[in-house]
């Protein structure tokens, strides 16, 4: 059974015990109320009949006499004709006289005059009036019964008592009743009406979807938003933003965005006019961060839900690509040196086929003395960390098969090893790979020379290119390739393909540090890219390093 089927039945079911509780409660108090005015009534005439002169002063001669009053005298009298004219007006079942012993000196049965009344007579001729439901000779009835005081005052001389039957006091509870029953009736439709409405409100606010169908999809929501790498945000129609996971506000700064209009957070105008237009794809620059953005709208059976804005770190995807871009010229390098330990290897193995022993041991001998493979960088005995050297070997090799010879520079003076191997191989491939691009087309003679300096833990790279300098002129190499700032004349720039450069400017400015032009170069004169890069380098090194050269 759906929920909403539920809580339709157990709200008409509620509904219902309410109703029937109220209608019961309201028929005790409609009987009460009949009782009540049938008692008030047979009170008032009783009164009424007790205040009587005639009455009076009958009952008080009656009272006088020791003896028994005559029945016969009894039925043609006075009191029997007031208490029948009075019976008949008021509807009354009876209306009884008695004197002070209880004879009835008025009855609607003349065959009981003269007898002694069959219920309790001594507190009324005590003074007191008395409403209360008896059983007497004509039956059941709500009865009141009030003295009868003589003329002069004094004791009560005798007693009148007025009953209605049962039958009479309840004649207005069927109509009282059918009342109490229409109204239940209609509140119990009102009710399902209200429950109707609300059951099709609540399937519309939650698209039909069930309660368990609701929990599932937050769980499944907060499952897949947490888990994901990639940040959502999602907004209602109204721009509100009702979701937003931990990745987005992290990319985007944003502290508790959740109920707050998306135009009134402090976002950059690209990021908002990109939301604002429903664009895709749009890279966007959110403090140190390079983000892409993708807005989507939400639809559901044709009903506009709002959007979803998936923001993606661009700057991590590309500081990977450019790790691995640097493992693939390391590779690249180890092919390169493979294949040339292959070739000495032949040359050995040849000498030793052609006897000649002698020169194969003085061949060998002089690889043992340079090493297996020639890294082919001038300088590089400069660089006593293991990565470097491997990083500019392998860099060396590769743009060697490229025409362009790597080389250390000079004034290189680095004593302490690479704390950050992966942000370093970065920033320094990137440069290295740009330069040996832009040396590859410029005239000969093509070099690339690096120089790499330390400042206490900081590591300074001054990359230097025998290239044309920065293509177009006058073009700023760190505006990524796409953006709404890009030259389209930069299809052509030498330095990079419009990534490498902002990449590493983005990793080097997350640890405080910086890429920038030192020299742009011109036509006749490479360019000059500098780095520095805080944290790159481990002082206890430098300091074991210094100790070992004293």
């Amino acid at each position: 059974m759906r929920f909403a089927t539920r809580l339709l039945l157990v709200q008409l079911a509620t509904v219902a015990a309410v109703v029937a509780v109220c209608a019961l409660v309201f028929g005790w108090l409609g009987v009460r109320q009949l009782r009540a005015e049938s008692e008030a009534a047979a009170l008032n005439i009783a009164r009424t009949v007790a205040e009587d002169p005639d009455v009076k002063s009958l009952v008080a001669e009656f009272s006088a006499d020791p003896g028994t009053p005559d029945a016969a005298h009894l039925r043609d009298g006075p009191l029997q004709q007031i208490a029948t004219d009075v019976a008949d007006r008021t509807d009354a079942l009876f209306v009884v006289i008695t004197d002070d012993h209880g004879i009835r000196l008025a009855h609607p049965n003349q065959d009981l005059l003269g007898q002694v009344v069959s219920t309790p007579f001594a507190e009324v001729l005590e003074g007191n009036e008395v409403v209360d439901w008896e059983v007497g000779t004509l039956g059941e009835s709500a009865r009141a019964k009030v003295p009868i005081y003589a003329e002069a005052g004094g004791t009560p001389a005798g007693e009148v008592s007025v009953g209605f039957e049962r039958a009479s006091v309840f004649d207005d509870l069927p109509a009282l009743l059918t009342t109490i029953a229409v109204a239940a009736l209609g509140g119990v439709a009102l009710a399902t009406l209200a429950t109707l409405l609300l059951r099709r409100r609540f399937e519309r606010l939650t698209l039909g979807l069930q309660p368990e169908e609701l929990v599932a999809l937050v769980q499944n929501q907060a499952a897949v938003l947490e888990g994901v790498g990639d940040g959502v945000v999602a907004l209602d129609p109204d721009g509100v933003v009702r979701v937003c996971n931990q990745a987005a506000e992290r990319m985007l700064g944003l502290d508790d965005p959740v109920g707050r209009r998306f135009d009134e957070l402090a976002l950059p105008e690209d990021v908002l006019r990109a939301v604002r237009e429903g664009a895709t794809a749009v890279e966007a620059v959110v403090g140190d961060r390079v983000l892409y953005l993708d807005t989507r709208p939400v639809r559901r059976d044709a009903r506009a839900l709002g959007e979803i804005v998936v923001v993606r770190d661009r700057t991590d995807v590309e500081a990977l690509a450019g790790r691995l871009e640097t493992v693939r010229a390391m590779t690249e390098a180890l092919r390169v040196q493979r294949h040339e330990f292959a070739n000495r290897l032949h040359v050995a193995s040849g000498l030793i086929d052609a006897d000649r022993v002698d020169e194969a041991r003085a061949f060998l001998g002089d690889l043992t003395e340079r090493g297996a493979v020639d890294f082919a960088v001038a300088g590089l005995e400069r660089v006593p960390d293991a990565f470097l050297q491997s990083l500019l070997g392998a860099t060396g090799a590769a743009a060697r098969e490229r025409g362009v010879s790597v080389r250390v520079s000079d004034d290189t003076l680095l004593l302490s090893e690479v704390a950050l191997p992966e942000d370093v191989a970065a920033i320094l491939g990137n440069l290295i790979g740009n330069a040996v691009t832009a040396a590859v087309a410029g005239d000969e003679p093509r070099w690339v020379e690096v120089a790499l300096l330390d400042d206490d833990d900081e590591l300074v790279v001054t990359v230097a290119d025998s290239g044309r300098g920065i293509r177009p002129p006058g073009s700023d190499p760190f505006i990524r390739a796409g953006s709404r700032e890009a030259d389209p004349g930069r299809n052509d720039a030498v330095h990079g393909h419009g990534y490498g450069l902002p990449l590493s400017r983005d990793l080097a400015r997350r640890h405080g540090g910086d890429v920038w032009v030192i020299d742009a170069g011109g036509h006749r004169s490479g360019a000059v890219f500098g780095a520095r890069l805080p944290g790159a380098l481990r002082r206890d090194t430098a300091v074991r390093r210094q100790e070992k050269n004293a």
